[in-house]
């Protein structure tokens, strides 16, 4: 069960054009999407009815990936967390944020197997911690080592994508999993893990859409308008 609290949606773009008008011809909205997160939250409050506009998506597993396909130019926007977009701008990606979203950080943790002897962030000196690098799981868990004066050479880092390092934690190849929703509630609620620490604290809880400069510049209202059916859709 997820513990988000999702927010509005709040747009850092007042500039987008208008909403499509009709007399404008249909354009193709390349969607990035993360385990179908949005595309699932449009569809289930019937925002994908009445599109003025097609859409196309593409699924990633995580953010970097993600961030690979925008700066690729491959998809016009997508979701992304705090963290990976900023090692995406740090790398010379031109995308840019037009709205945000904060969330229940509890969600963004580090996870173990639920019979594990691990009992909190110290006990993780010494282990094994499987997680998407350059991810907000790969950033909590930096940020839980250092609330209790950890370093990251005193874990052995292994950079597995979601699915890799899940199988590696409930197999034993792993002592922990840094991860994130829904990869979070859908360990927990099937019983293949419990939260070690959480991102509380730890993590700001925010995300982000991030466009190419080539669809904020010949995509906007289309831009505009998934922004807002977005908005309505988590209300």
């Amino acid at each position: 069960m997820q513990r988000r609290t999702f927010q509005q949606f709040l747009s850092a773009a007042a500039f987008l054009s208008p909403v499509l008008g009709h007399s404008q011809t249909k354009v193709l909205l390349r969607a990035g999407d993360q385990k179908g997160g949005l595309r699932a939250l449009l569809d289930a409050a019937g925002e994908l009815k009445t599109l003025p506009y097609d859409i196309q998506w593409t699924e990633s597993p995580a953010a970097a990936p993600l961030a690979e396909a925008l700066n690729a130019d491959a998809v016009d926007f997508g979701p992304i967390g705090d963290a990976p977009l900023l090692f995406t701008l740090a790398a010379g990606s031109r995308v840019k944020a037009f709205a945000a979203n904060r969330s229940d950080a509890y969600g963004t943790a580090v996870l173990v197997a639920p019979n594990s002897p691990l009992k909190d962030a110290s006990s993780l000196k010494g282990k094994s911690v499987a997680t998407n690098r350059g991810s907000i799981g790969h950033f909590v868990t930096l940020k839980a080592l250092a609330s209790v004066g950890l370093k990251p050479d005193d874990i052995n880092l292994r950079f597995l994508a979601p699915p890799d390092a899940k199988l590696a934690l409930t197999q034993g190849s792993v002592d922990a999993w840094a991860t994130w929703e829904p990869y979070t509630a859908l360990a927990e609620t099937g019983g293949h893990a419990r939260v070690l620490v959480n991102g509380r604290g730890l993590s700001t809880g925010l995300s982000f859409l991030a466009a190419t400069d080539n669809a904020l510049r010949d995509k906007r209202a289309a831009l505009k308008d998934i922004h807002q059916r977005l908005v309505r859709a988590q209300t």
